[in-house]
């Protein structure tokens, strides 16, 4: 008798964890429905961002400020993504209302390229954006200081749908390398660094805007290194694919000694291309007509060359095109 009543105890309570388990898989669901449902209410707009240990949720964060306070009857709010491959496909199929992305995911993205070889997305730029950056980032001390140096080793590579994989795909060929040569960790930006910072990753990768929280917050409490790119292997990826840059992040941004030489791409603002152009020409006018309050809330908007906004891989959408035009 004992023995069956012990049995039938440890049935109701397997059934109350699978129970507890259900119902938490359910809330989430909910949540996530919630989170990519919300546009359905009137004059709420969703902008794509990011993982939050990257540069492209505040961003988002403050570009959704200015809209909610300067375009009449509009709220908009920040959305957790998978970051700059993913945003272009959210946008297009309506989850979102716009999507940070990168110049060069925006063009294969409208041309049905690179990641998105299932089809051309109907996308155009509203403006264009800071630039990210790949940094790469080692604790000090490691054997890590070039690119070359990662073969084998575990890295953090930022979130599956991010574009760091992307960059990082063709720096590695300039090394004769692969992905297969490392062991990938698909993290957000936050979570990759703090594996660094633990020791459970030999090397963490994060590409986004300067000075990143990421690397910040790593650097608070471990000293880092940054992995260089040899001049010759930079050079040939800048040749081979024209929509990456070199760019010097400037020694006081990580107190480092001297100034880091970095690739990376440009960024830029995308929505679909049916929507409304008098919305779009509001939201392009709450960010560009008061960009003293954007760089107040974030530094990196002080790197925003508004005139770089005529020149983006893909084509204006035409409200942005008659706001850029009258200025």
């Amino acid at each position: 008798m004992m023995a069956l009543r012990k049995s039938f105890i440890q049935q109701h309570e397997r059934e109350d964890v699978v129970k507890k388990k259900l119902r938490r898989a359910a809330t989430a669901a909910f949540v996530t429905a919630l989170v990519f449902n919300s546009g359905a209410n009137a004059g709420e707009l969703r902008i794509g961002t990011a993982s939050q240990g990257g540069a492209f949720y505040p961003i988002g964060q403050a570009i959704s400020n200015l809209v909610t306070k300067y375009v009449d009857g509009t709220t908009m709010v920040p959305i957790v993504t998978q970051g700059s491959v993913q945003n272009p496909r959210l946008v297009a199929n309506g989850e979102v209302d716009l999507g940070i992305t990168n110049n060069n995911l925006a063009w294969f993205a409208t041309n049905g390229t690179g990641p998105y070889t299932d089809g051309k997305l109907p996308l155009a730029g509203v403006a264009a954006l800071h630039p990210s950056v790949l940094h790469m980032v080692a604790l000090e001390g490691s054997d890590i200081h070039d690119v070359g140096d990662l073969r084998g080793k575990r890295v953090a590579v930022g979130p599956a749908g991010g574009g760091t994989v992307n960059i990082l795909t063709n720096l590695l060929a300039a090394y004769d390398m692969s992905i297969d040569d490392i062991t990938p960790s698909f993290l957000s930006y936050g979570d990759g660094f703090s594996e660094l910072g633990d020791g459970n990753v030999d090397a963490a990768l994060a590409l986004a805007g300067y000075p990143t929280s990421a690397v910040l917050q790593t650097q608070a409490t471990k000293n880092i290194q940054f992995i260089g790119i040899a001049a010759d292997k930079l050079t040939d990826v800048l040749a081979s694919h024209s929509y990456y840059t070199s760019i010097d992040v400037p020694a006081d941004t990580y107190k480092t000694s001297s100034p880091t030489t970095m690739i990376g791409v440009n960024n830029m603002l995308v929505v679909r291309s049916d929507m409304d152009a008098d919305k779009v020409n509001a939201i392009a006018s709450a960010i560009f007509d008061h960009m003293d309050e954007f760089v107040a809330e974030n530094a990196i908007a002080k790197q925003i060359d508004p005139a770089r906004s005529k020149t983006l891989a893909i084509a204006l959408h035409p409200g942005a095109q008659s706001y850029f035009d009258g200025k």
